[in-house]
């Protein structure tokens, strides 16, 4: 949200805006609950808009919320990955039903997905994920499968999280439904976490020099930059749970492999890679 944020007055110069967090992820949730138990009036798409706009105007609108599909606690059941997933987005068409939405979402290995889920989560809760989850049964695609059967008119666009500083800017553009080769404000945010200070000044001296690079070339640039100036400890998961072996998460990462080369089958769906 900060680097959208930044990018703001030149969002909005092409018609997409970015409101603050603070203007809408509350005012969402009340309105979604509230759908629940009734049809949303026919007023109700305007009043949302007239309050998170305000005085804007926009063919587009960023909208951001980590829990969206749900809290920690409702991220997982089973085998089932964000249980009321489809429920949230018929109860979003049904609050916005003359919009085109579309779904940008981030996926995350198993590996480090599962410890980030659990890192707050009390003992008892800990042991029921644990006892009921098989990671290398974890499959995004079978999500993204049951959203695109619930609300079949709406596009999906994903990444890995993994993959998050190399695209950082073309995600960027994406959201911001900008061209190509657009300037961004903060694109290399994310490369910045992960690589020494030393190699992010040698890699804008590097960029300064060439402009005429494609985003395409960068990102082979920024690969190999990494691998020289990375900071490992950035790069490695952190992982507490002691009964997975090098061999089991091996498992894991090759299960996450093939579920992301089947995401790229289901219809209506993008996957944004390197």
């Amino acid at each position: 949200m900060k680097t959208l944020l930044r990018n703001r007055e030149a969002f909005l110069a092409r018609g997409t805006s970015v409101p603050g967090p603070a203007k809408y992820r509350a005012l969402l949730k009340e309105c979604m609950a509230a759908a629940k138990t009734g049809t949303p009036s026919d007023d109700a798409r305007d009043l949302l808009w007239d309050a998170i706009l305000e005085e804007e105007h926009a063919d587009r609108v960023v909208l951001s919320n980590p829990h969206f599909f749900g809290s920690q606690r409702d991220a997982l059941d089973g085998q089932r990955l964000y249980p009321e997933a489809e429920e949230r987005m018929r109860t979003l068409k049904a609050l916005f039903p003359h919009d085109d939405l579309t779904l940008f979402m981030a996926i995350r290995s198993p590996v480090g997905f599962l410890p980030k889920l659990l890192e707050k989560a009390g003992t008892g809760r800990r042991n029921t994920v644990l006892s009921t989850t098989n990671p290398r049964d974890l499959r995004w695609s079978a999500l993204i499968s049951r959203i695109r059967a619930s609300v079949p008119d709406v596009p999906i666009m994903l990444w890995c999280y993994e993959d998050t500083p190399l695209i950082w800017a073309q995600l960027l553009r994406e959201f911001g439904n900008l061209e190509a080769e657009s300037k961004v404000k903060g694109g290399m945010d994310m490369l910045a976490t992960i690589m020494k200070r030393e190699g992010m000044k040698r890699l804008r001296a590097y960029l300064h020099e060439r402009p005429q690079l494609t985003e395409p070339y960068k990102r082979r640039v920024f690969a190999a930059f990494l691998d020289k100036f990375a900071i490992e400890e950035e790069l490695e998961e952190e992982l507490d749970i002691p009964d997975w072996s090098p061999e089991f998460i091996e498992e894991i990462e090759q299960a996450y492999d093939d579920d992301t080369a089947q995401l790229s089958q289901i219809p209506g769906v993008t996957l944004l890679t390197p």
